[in-house]
């Protein structure tokens, strides 16, 4: 095992304030005892350290920390730490994980560890790992007078953007491994980042920021690319309220499902066998045309109107300027679009408070115009005033910001939202250490384009000579929407797969799939099991049990 940077910050600052000896003669502490150190930290604060026992509310045995780093005023007279939770199991395995959280985080998620496999009783607490998770440096509920834009309040502060970006994790990462080394006076062996949706974003750019604190990555449907992904939020909007002026009822479910019926009539098949599954993405791409649903007259039955057609086309061919310059990605056709799932973000949501909005025209309204804008916007935190900002978005002037510095924010959105390396990626430092990632996404997600994924890993395999799959793989899941709960077969262990490659040297080649248990979508999948291949493999139907991941092979 090397020695990361993470274990040498850590271990150099206790060894300097004399609280670490070293090895197994080191004297483990007791729970209680941790809110009186301060591991060489000078702005930690420990407010809590307690026993958990296992019960309904834990899996495990566990000491549970909380307390704060790093606090601060902000430029805007509030005042911002880093507050985070560290969970630390009684049979500890030595290992560590670092949860990054989604959204605007704004919020210390319980420590569990989610693994992002499909089982919420599965997490890495469950399996002895020490866990930690941050509200990464603001709280969200301290602006209720904004309304449903309060969580994106602290962009105005730029320390508070770039910590949400990616400097909390840098300020914590040495912090929570050294509290985990002093506890149990022992080093940590391996260390792992996981993380879904924005999380994933964090894993992503972590990879690039701090290359040798994780020896493995997690990405689950990642938004590396966030400031261009809330581009498409505007995009959306001002198509769907072209098609009638509501864009929660541009489009009844049944015609999505007419639209994902279509796709699979086009797509099924392609993989060799029809089961609900479009598993060769690329070829739907060619194949599906969205025109074969245009009515041919009114009243023409199983169709879509002319403006219905224009606002699906114009989505999943992503964002363009006058110019015709790309903003963000192209989407893939795929069945999922139906799903309630990708309703929910992109068209109507069962929230009367958001007047039924999507989440994409409250939520995502404020981050594209406080946190991803330089300088930000001012909008009104009211369902109405947010869509309106959307519908008033304008894509050669507004969509420059996510670019632009000035003396107060000098880093822009791109800068401190994405990887370092993210318009032209090779991964180096983390390559180098001798990390490996796995990153997947659901081919149906209506947040982050899959293509966009697709495309950066297409260039980290150019960039470094083809040899990407050495230390970084890639697997898309047909149907799966932002995260499980989609026509897909969305239940698979990525994480026990990683943790393998990582401590026992087994590159993974494909992933063993099945439908969650309360899957609505695709009951039939319940208790199948399909491949999921490494990028750009396809898992192709190759004869025999129809309901075997066995009958497949990855080509």
């Amino acid at each position: 095992m090397k020695l990361k940077t993470r274990s040498a910050v850590a271990l150099g600052a206790l060894m300097s304030a004399g609280l670490f000896a070293g090895g197994a003669n080191a004297q483990a502490l007791d729970c209680a005892q941790l809110t009186g150190h301060d591991f060489g930290v000078a702005d930690l604060v420990i407010t809590t350290a307690q026993p958990e026992p296992a019960g309904e509310e834990s899996p495990v045995d566990h000491c549970l920390v909380r307390g704060h780093v790093d606090e601060r005023t902000g430029i805007d007279d509030k005042t911002y730490a880093v507050s985070f939770e560290l969970r630390l199991p009684d049979q500890w395995n030595n290992r560590f994980i670092h949860q990054f959280n989604g959204g605007n985080d704004g919020a210390v998620v319980p420590a569990f560890g989610p693994l992002l496999n499909g089982d919420p009783d599965d997490n890495a607490l469950s399996r002895n790992y020490a866990v930690v998770s941050s509200d990464a440096g603001h709280d969200g509920s301290v602006n209720p007078e904004a309304g449903l834009a309060g969580g994106a309040v602290f962009g105005f502060d730029p320390e508070a953007r770039t910590d949400y970006g990616y400097g909390a994790v840098a300020k914590l990462n040495p912090v929570a491994t050294a509290i985990v080394e002093t506890y149990y006076g022992d080093e940590i062996a391996y260390s792992y980042g996981v993380g879904g949706s924005n999380g994933g974003r964090h894993a992503m750019v972590q990879a690039t920021r701090l290359p040798e604190a994780f020896d493995g990555i997690l990405a689950a449907y990642p938004g590396f690319n966030l400031p261009r992904a809330a581009i498409q939020h505007a995009w959306d909007v001002q198509a769907f309220h072209a098609v009638n002026g509501d864009i929660r009822t541009a489009f009844t479910p049944d015609e999505l499902g007419l639209v994902a019926n279509a796709v699979l009539d086009a797509c099924d098949a392609l993989d060799g066998l029809e089961d609900g599954i479009i598993a060769d993405m690329h070829g739907c791409q060619t194949t599906f045309d969205i025109s074969v649903l245009t009515c041919e007259a009114e009243g023409g039955g199983d169709c879509l109107s002319d403006a219905q057609i224009e606002a699906l086309a114009k989505i999943h061919a992503g964002p363009t300027n006058s110019a015709g310059e790309q903003l963000y990605s192209e989407w893939a056709w795929d069945r999922g679009l139906a799903s309630g799932d990708w309703r929910f973000w992109k068209l109507e949501s069962p929230i009367p408070p958001w007047d039924n909005l999507p989440l994409i025209a409250v939520m995502g309204s404020s981050s594209l115009a406080m946190i991803f804008s330089n300088p930000p916007f001012e909008v009104d935190g009211d369902p109405a005033s947010l869509q309106q900002f959307l519908l008033d978005y304008d894509f050669d002037s507004d969509a420059l910001r996510i670019d632009a510095t000035d003396y107060v924010f000098t880093e822009s959105p791109m800068d401190f939202m994405t990887p370092t390396d993210s318009d032209d990626p090779e991964m180096a430092g983390f390559r180098d250490a001798g990390g490996k990632m796995i990153v997947y996404h659901g081919i149906s997600d209506p947040v982050f384009s899959v293509m966009d994924t697709v495309n950066w890993y297409e260039m980290l395999d150019a960039n470094n000579g083809g040899n990407a799959a050495d230390f970084a793989r890639l697997y898309t899941v047909p149907g799966m929407g932002h995260g499980p709960g989609s026509p897909a077969a969305d239940k698979f262990d990525a994480f026990t797969a990683l943790v393998d490659w990582v401590e026992n040297g087994n590159t993974p080649e494909h992933l063993v799939a099945t439908a969650t248990t309360d899957n609505q979508y695709v009951p039939e999948l319940i208790g199948v099991t399909r491949k999921l291949c490494p990028y750009p493999q396809v898992a192709r139907y190759s004869g025999g049990d129809e309901a075997s991941h066995e009958s497949f092979t990855c080509q």
